[in-house]
């Protein structure tokens, strides 16, 4: 029987669907962190009557025919880039994207990674880095004897100094955007790499026409919506039972005929 099958298909993709809502859930506190959503596309079908083809010699044509699906397979987890909510830190080295735009850090090997997350922290030399010791990019390096630093909605970096009116500008932070955020190669620690599916990284100084501004002393939160994925999630659980029901049908179906004497 084909509904055993089709009915599994089922399973199986509500259970992937429960998995990518799982995780959404579990990052709803993870700065940066951008929802997913599961796609899912129906599998190949099977004609036994084709549409169109002559029912008779006189060339009549068969309006509708049969054709019979095989159940569904998953098309696509793609990632929402809807903007997070802005919480204010005050703290100093806490900055956040307002608007489009990804900030940039050397990673381990060369590669540039991308992230949402602002919550940078001085290196042992006075470097902007990641939580994880990563240089920020480009390299902005906070001299030792300064006693206040600022950045602007352009990302420029200015610092105080002792016996000085004037701050003193020692860094430029630049933005990276992408012709297809969905298209970025999620890797943890909340890092992205560009693959050949999100195109070529555009960069350019915060404020600049397309690019979000920075806000210093606030990170952005996750965009994930508790009450929608719970509301996804409850949906999830009862296509997947429906599932199961199918094929518990299909097995009483099954029994019916093995007891036929």
């Amino acid at each position: 029987m084909r509904s055993l099958n089709i009915a599994a298909t089922g399973m199986l993709a509500q259970q992937m669907n429960v998995e990518v809502i799982s995780n959404n859930i579990a990052n709803v506190n993870t700065s940066g962190f951008k929802r997913q959503r599961a796609e899912f596309s129906d599998l190949l079908y099977q004609d036994l009557r084709r549409a169109g083809t002559a029912s008779n010699q006189e060339g009549d044509i068969v309006p509708s025919g049969v054709q019979l699906g095989l159940g569904v397979k998953p098309a696509a987890v793609y990632r929402i880039s809807e903007q997070g909510s802005l919480e204010i830190t005050d703290n100093t080295f806490d900055l956040a994207v307002n608007g489009h735009g990804f900030f940039m850090a050397e990673l381990p090997g060369g590669d540039t990674g991308y992230t949402r997350a602002g919550s940078f922290q001085l290196s042992p030399d006075g470097d902007v880095v990641t939580p994880d010791g990563f240089l920020v990019q480009p390299g902005i390096t906070i001299p030792e004897d300064a006693v206040g630093v600022t950045v602007n909605a352009d990302g420029e970096v200015w610092v105080d100094f002792d016996n000085q009116v004037n701050p003193q500008l020692v860094g430029q932070l630049e933005l990276a955007r992408f012709p297809n955020e969905a298209g970025l190669e999620a890797i943890g620690d909340n890092f992205f790499l560009e693959t050949a599916a999100s195109g070529n990284a555009n960069v350019a100084t915060p404020g600049t026409a397309g690019f979000g501004t920075v806000l210093q002393g606030a990170i952005e939160t996750s965009n994930v919506d508790v009450v929608k994925e719970i509301t996804n999630m409850i949906s999830a659980q009862r296509a997947y039972e429906m599932n199961s029901r199918v094929i518990q049908t299909s097995d009483q179906m099954m029994q019916s005929v093995t007891q036929m004497r």
